[in-house]
């Protein structure tokens, strides 16, 4: 594994392997047909160049922000680089899907661009027309992939980003860029935060926290030259930018990359990419794995041998050991060992990464008193599977170079900025060598956020022994007669229950005047349409039924809905504050 201290920026590493192994392979390319492109490092590199060139030409000078509107695809990889090797800084925003609605999203993207003042964005042909009318007034360049002058490499892409031959008078070299001097402090790109109105916080992220980052968190999972990373994760999220991305690039660790689409369709194909390449390290959000077990076909697991994985690791959302355990009871005679189940927690904020269970070892259960944690907030521990008791999950402990600090909330629900005693529950605050800048163009949001050097996250947790365990976001709590109800305790109850599409169920409070407490409603989206009035009402008494067991709460309203009624974010998580006005605004 090629070592990181040494470098100042992102760019030392991608360009040097260049030159010195230009054709080693950097990526391995899994179309949605199925087919293989190998990206090989000069490859790479060439292909960064031409468009750091087109962007060059069209006016764009270090530290300006661009941004790129482009679906997975080969293209979207070169055009991400090219802007950093030009010293600008690059910024991936969701690319329009089926399921959004074409006019919002393109006045989404004018929201950000005007917003965060980008001085250009890189689209395909089919867009360019629209986009160019729509930022008309913006000062924002418009470049499609079309513009882009060929590369020495001998290849341009098309928009699925497959590679086509490219007549010889038409190529460029890539040492016709002039790089500008870097900076390790300068900001290399921006994550967002997930939102339902498009992209407004952009987490800047300099050289030095990204490269921080990436030694840190490859120590804290033992990264070496024998892995293979294989991810299916959308780039515009931490977890697929940073651990799917941009870390094996630097490192030099062999990536397989597909398609986030193609995989919600037909999750197998990201086993059998492990199978093919001998994977050893996955990331996954916690609905993959009930995803991957209730979808994936008992005559697709023939054959399927899995044991080169040395860790799936949990990570993005809350992590429940009952979706651990549907994945290893499917796919244990695969190969998949209960020690390959590991966990994380990470956030933009810090690039990635905030804390790392050890990878070899399962992650532990906490076994706590339910009644203490909702009335309290501590953590008492229960006896494993005792009547009244919850399990939660380590994050594990954090990485190098960052702290966390729970802050104690006292009585009055707002952090004190005094740290809480072990086993209390308080908001996770962290700080280290990985942080955001800030949120770019947003001052006001950074002096809200970081306060005497700490980020708060908005996350809600306790340490016990040194490590992390997260009950929940603060501005998602639900506060009943006293107690502190965490919703995705709750969607998670409506996973297993029958009837209902697992991840597609969401929580949320109604404040209620006559009681002066919030109601806890629930809508749910059922696995079958034309459902008979009797079958919902059996679906929606079990799903009671299982709360009031699990949880001793009593929800005040279920709603059984068709499939699509539930409202996602950009990043593809269910949006709770968006399904509430709906359900508001529905029913």
């Amino acid at each position: 594994m090629q070592p990181i201290d040494r470098y100042t920026t992102l760019i030392q590493p991608i360009r040097q392997r260049a030159r010195q192994n230009p054709e080693s392979v950097a990526i391995v390319f899994v179309h949605d047909d199925g087919s293989e492109e190998k990206i090989r490092a000069a490859q790479l590199d060439a292909e960064a160049a031409r468009y750091a060139l087109a962007l060059q030409a069209c006016g764009v000078q270090p530290d300006e922000l661009v941004i790129l509107v482009l679906r997975h695809s080969q293209t979207l990889l070169f055009a991400f680089w090219g802007a950093l090797y030009l010293g600008a800084i690059a910024s991936i925003f969701p690319f329009l899907t089926e399921k959004l609605d074409p006019q919002i999203y393109m006045e989404r993207v004018k929201e950000l661009v005007t917003h965060s003042k980008a001085r250009a964005v890189i689209t395909f042909p089919e867009f360019k027309a629209e986009l160019s009318a729509l930022l008309v007034e913006a000062g924002c360049a418009v470049l499609s992939t079309a513009d882009v002058t060929q590369s020495e490499a001998g290849e341009t892409h098309n928009m699925e980003g497959r590679a086509k031959p490219v007549s010889p008078a038409k190529r460029v070299s890539p040492a016709k860029l002039v790089s500008p001097i870097y900076s390790a402090e300068k900001i290399a790109f921006l994550q967002h935060s997930s939102g339902t109105t498009g992209l407004q916080k952009g987490v800047a992220l300099s050289h030095r926290s990204a490269l921080n980052q990436i030694e840190a968190y490859s120590r804290s999972i033992e990264l070496s030259d024998d892995d293979v990373i294989v991810s299916w994760l959308p780039l515009y999220h931490d977890m697929g930018l940073i651990a799917g991305f941009v870390m094996p690039l630097v490192v030099g660790t062999p990536l397989v990359l597909m398609s986030p689409f193609k995989w919600v369709r037909d999750p197998k194909v990201l086993l059998h990419a492990i199978q093919r390449h001998r994977g050893t390290l996955c990331w996954l959000p916690n609905f993959a794995y009930n995803h991957s077990a209730r979808a994936i076909r008992a005559q697709d697991l023939a054959g399927l041998d899995l044991s080169s994985m040395r860790a799936f690791i949990n990570c993005s959302e809350p992590c429940y050991d009952d979706s651990h355990q549907a994945f290893l009871t499917r796919f244990a005679a695969c190969g998949v060992r209960k020690e390959a189940l590991s966990t994380c927690y990470a956030m933009a904020e810090n690039t990635f990464a905030v804390t790392q269970h050890p990878t070899g070892r399962a992650a532990r259960l906490d076994w706590v008193d339910t009644r203490a944690l909702q009335e309290k907030r501590q953590a008492k521990p229960a006896f494993a599977g005792a009547s009244g008791a919850t399990a939660l999950v380590s994050c594990g402990v954090p990485i190098a170079g960052t702290e966390i600090c729970i802050m104690d909330e006292g009585e009055t629900g707002f952090a004190n900025d005094q740290p809480a005693p072990e086993r209390c529950v308080g908001e996770i605050a962290l700080r280290g060598n990985c942080m955001l800048s800030g949120y770019y163009q947003r001052p006001d949001l950074t002096a809200l956020n970081i306060r005497a050097g700490w980020y708060y996250t908005g996350d809600m947790g306790y340490v016990a022994e040194g490590e992390l365990f997260v009950t929940g976001r603060k501005k998602d709590l639900i506060i009943v007669g006293g107690k502190n109800i965490y919703p995705q305790d709750l969607e998670a109850i409506a996973n297993y229950t029958p009837g209902i599409t697992p991840g597609r169920s969401v929580a949320f409070g109604v404040f209620d005047k006559k009681l002066g407490s919030e109601n806890i409603v629930m809508v749910c989206e059922l696995e079958e349409k034309g459902n008979s009035e009797a079958t919902n009402k059996a679906i929606e008494m079990d799903l009671r039924r299982r709360v009031v067991q699990r949880s001793e709460i009593a929800l005040a309203d279920v709603r059984l809905v068709e499939g699509r009624w539930l409202i996602k974010t950009s990043s593809g998580k269910i949006s709770r504050s968006a399904n509430r006005d709906k359900y508001l605004k529905d029913f």
